[in-house]
């Protein structure tokens, strides 16, 4: 079988981990990077051509799949549909609250060009989206919660580096332990904004900068950094890079449920993920992801897709009869 040719559009550090995933699939090669930086700034893992994003259209014939890592604030609300009228595609778009608006625009494009496209594929949305899908269909009387972390918040990070004073920061989202312990132990506490998570911000000042005011203007920023326990750790740059330039996530989805005539036997399901590189994951799940897309398009099932519309076999690159004797 000849394996799925996949382009990669946008290589930051999401498109290094959609190109080390592939690497890593031998039903899968990587056929081109497009970029919209000059192509000789950009080198990547493999040893597939860079091309400039100009030329995208001349490739139609050369990709089975293609994986868009671009951002989801400015990048993939207009990449992801004038791609999806070229390719079959992949996106990793996850701001939630749009999601009805972006599957819309994606699936009308998909769909009058004869394309599949998947959509908000990652680890959340995603991986936790199937755990939460399967936990509330289980167990319908009950309650979820979703904490993320240990994990380092790139927005909330960038949001302390565009204060006055701040050289450099990298600001981590972290479960409070006393919650996430009264969900695993079937409690079904209401837990407000403050109770789930609290926020540790590591900051680099510029010299001569006002320390007390760079922690007041962090602890009081609305919409980041005010609803939670918050504590600001000012170190050197030298720490910074020693210990703080890796890019690890995670997290955990739980559904504490009831089940009995009274309700009297309680259940909790709980999917959880520790992860050394947030993008190499990510990208992980986007190749997997480009693997489903291809074999849909095979069976010509045109239009937008999420997680949840894809049978868990067409994420695996072994056959049925393989599946069912050594997973099953």
């Amino acid at each position: 079988m000849n394996p799925i040719r996949v382009g990669i559009f946008g290589y930051g550090n999401l498109g290094r981990g959609v190109d080390i995933a592939i690497q890593a699939n031998d039903d899968m090669e990587l056929v081109a990077v497009f970029t919209r930086r000059h192509p000789s700034d950009v080198t990547i893992e493999g040893s597939a051509p860079v091309v400039s994003a100009s030329e995208l259209e001349q490739w139609t014939d050369k990709i089975d799949v293609l994986v868009l890592a671009g951002g989801s604030a400015t990048d993939l609300p207009t990449q992801t549909p004038a791609a999806a009228s070229l390719f079959n595609v992949v996106d990793s778009f996850d701001t939630h609250a749009a999601i009805p608006e972006h599957f819309d625009a994606v699936d009308q494009t998909a769909q009058a060009s004869n394309h599949v496209a998947i959509i908000s594929g990652g680890w959340d949305p995603g991986m936790f989206s199937l755990a939460r899908l399967y936990a509330t269909s289980i167990l319908p009387t009950g309650q979820d919660y979703t904490f993320w972390g240990r994990g380092v918040s790139q927005g909330h990070s960038d949001a302390i580096r565009r204060i006055e004073g701040v050289a450099d920061a990298r600001q981590y989202t972290v479960p409070v332990p006393e919650a996430l312990d009264a969900v695993r132990a079937g409690e079904n506490p209401t837990l407000s904004t403050r109770q789930k998570h609290r926020r540790e911000c590591y900051v680099v000042a510029e010299e001569g900068a006002d320390k007390a005011a760079i922690e007041q203007a962090i602890v009081t920023m609305p919409n980041y950094f005010a609803d939670y326990d918050t504590t600001v750790t000012f170190i050197d740059a030298e720490e910074m890079a020693a210990h703080h330039q890796g890019l690890p996530h995670g997290g955990s989805v739980l559904r504490s449920g009831t089940t009995g005539s009274n309700q009297e036997h309680k259940h909790t399901v709980e999917f959880s993920l520790t992860l050394d590189s947030n993008p190499e994951f990510t990208g992980s799940v986007l190749a997997a992801l480009a693997r489903a897309c291809a074999r849909l398009a095979e069976q010509q099932a045109w239009g937008c897709k999420t997680v949840f519309d894809i049978p868990p076999a067409y994420w695996s690159p072994l056959d049925g009869a393989t599946l069912r004797a050594t997973m099953l």
